[in-house]
């Protein structure tokens, strides 16, 4: 076993693997991201809907996963569902499990948005004779979401930093290689260090990324 502090050769030596699982990683956030997103959006419009039915039941969905811990929700994907018939591959089942927890609280950022566009939007759509699909799509929605997207961005980037948690369900992202391969060597400095730096990389050039659409969109909209 190499004395040294932190051993360069070994660290280069192992990135490979590293950089193999990071993908596996990214690959989960973005799938969880489009989920979230899409399935976010649909529950602030579904519970505003005017069949109570639909709206009830998108509130329950949304408090119900909001008030659940996310680990709970994916060992129920993993292990309960195929009892019901139903069995999907542990990264499929991680990117639905982090979209679905996502969502409920995307939800709520939707909804902040949709509750700041003024009433007279609404009544003007009405009076001009616009359908209720039409109105959201061309009046409301392109004026809720621009200031709500540093929320999401928020949130996408808080979906990344939770993915360590799909290894509950053999997923093989960084951190668990970077634990497999420091159980292995017993030099667990390196990978998880390597980890680290890479985990702070795509945060940070994410929170960039988050602030320079804020801001384009910030400009088209004066």
């Amino acid at each position: 076993m190499d004395d040294r502090f932190f051993d360069w050769g070994y660290a280069w030596e192992i990135l490979p693997r590293l950089g193999e699982a990071f993908l596996i990683t990214v690959e989960a956030t973005l799938l969880g991201t489009v989920i979230a997103l899409t399935l976010g959006l649909a529950w602030a419009i579904a519970r505003r809907s005017r069949q109570r039915p639909l709206a009830l039941a998108a509130t329950w969905v949304v408090e119900f996963v909001r008030s659940t811990p996310l680990l709970v929700q994916l060992y129920f994907l993993f292990y309960v569902l195929p009892s019901a018939g139903l069995t999907l591959s542990p990264l499929t089942t991680g990117a639905i499990g982090l979209g679905l927890h996502y969502s409920a609280y995307m939800a709520e950022v939707y909804r902040a948005g949709i509750d700041g566009v003024p009433r007279q939007q609404w009544e003007a759509a009405l009076a001009l004779g616009f359908g209720r699909w039409h109105t959201w799509r061309a009046i409301i929605l392109p004026q809720a979401i621009p200031p709500v997207v540093p929320a999401l961005g928020n949130y996408i980037i808080g979906m990344f930093k939770d993915t360590p948690l799909l290894s509950a369900i053999t997923v093989l992202e960084v951190l668990q290689v970077a634990k497999i391969l420091g159980s292995q060597s017993f030099r667990y400095l390196e990978p998880l260090t390597l980890v680290g730096a890479l985990l702070l990389a795509v945060s940070l050039l994410a929170s960039q990324l988050v602030q320079k659409l804020e801001k384009t969109l910030a400009i088209r909209s004066r």
